[in-house]
């Protein structure tokens, strides 16, 4: 199995990504730099790390958005490969107009880094299969703009057809109605602000995230 992490200007989350995806699946990884117009062949998932892409300047993810290799992303998911975009990753599929919805500075403004337990809302999708019948699990916030928000009919739309993947148990942004992770209506692009790469293994705190990055690949 393979899989691509974007790397922009201002990533710092790209090598714990690449980390967790090797150790948690044993799949190969590729760093792939945002200027790039072509993405390795045969790909099982991409992702978009969490960082501070253009240093956040104009709106988070703005910029990121525009990247040539972002045309080679849309394409991809086109095609039904797994796109995740994490944190920041999640913010520049929103401005790519991949997901629906924006991230805006969170409810209280101030960054926010801690453990928090989400609900898995969920458990049938690409992304949260591995699962089972867990349906609590603990990852990481680390944002000062992770608060999403959407219309009222996106959101019923989202709740209806089932694009809501995660929920926040105890929200730590003020995003609408405690949702932490979309999916797109094909099913194969997800955005979510907590980090599946800095919970995949026992040592930090949970290996709940290992399940989010087996799932995908199993799927492949």
């Amino acid at each position: 199995m393979k899989a691509a992490v974007i790397v922009f200007p201002g990533s710092n989350c790209d090598r714990d990504c690449k980390d967790a995806i090797e150790r948690s699946t044993g799949a190969k990884v590729s760093m792939v730099w945002h200027a790039e117009t072509a993405l390795p062949a045969g790909l099982d998932m991409i992702v978009l790390p969490g960082g501070f892409a253009y240093g956040d300047y104009l709106r988070c993810g703005a910029m990121a958005a525009l990247s040539p290799v972002m045309s080679e992303v849309r394409a991809a998911a086109d095609r039904g490969v797994a796109v995740a975009g994490i944190c920041n990753g999640f913010q520049v599929l929103c401005e790519a107009r991949m997901l629906p919805g924006a991230l805006l500075r969170n409810a209280g403004l101030k960054y926010v880094c801690k453990p928090v337990d989400l609900e898995v809302a969920n458990a049938q999708t690409r992304f949260t299969a591995g699962f089972g019948g867990k349906r609590v699990v603990r990852m990481t916030v680390g944002n000062g703009e992770g608060n999403f928000f959407a219309d009222e009919a996106t959101l019923d739309r989202l709740e209806g057809e089932g694009q809501v993947v995660f929920r926040y148990k105890d929200n730590p942004n003020g995003s609408s109605r405690d949702i932490a992770g979309v999916v797109s209506e094909r099913g194969n692009v997800i955005g979510m602000m907590p980090h599946p790469d800095r919970a995949f293994e026992p040592e930090l705190g949970s290996a709940d995230g290992a399940l989010f990055f087996q799932s995908v690949l199993a799927s492949a």
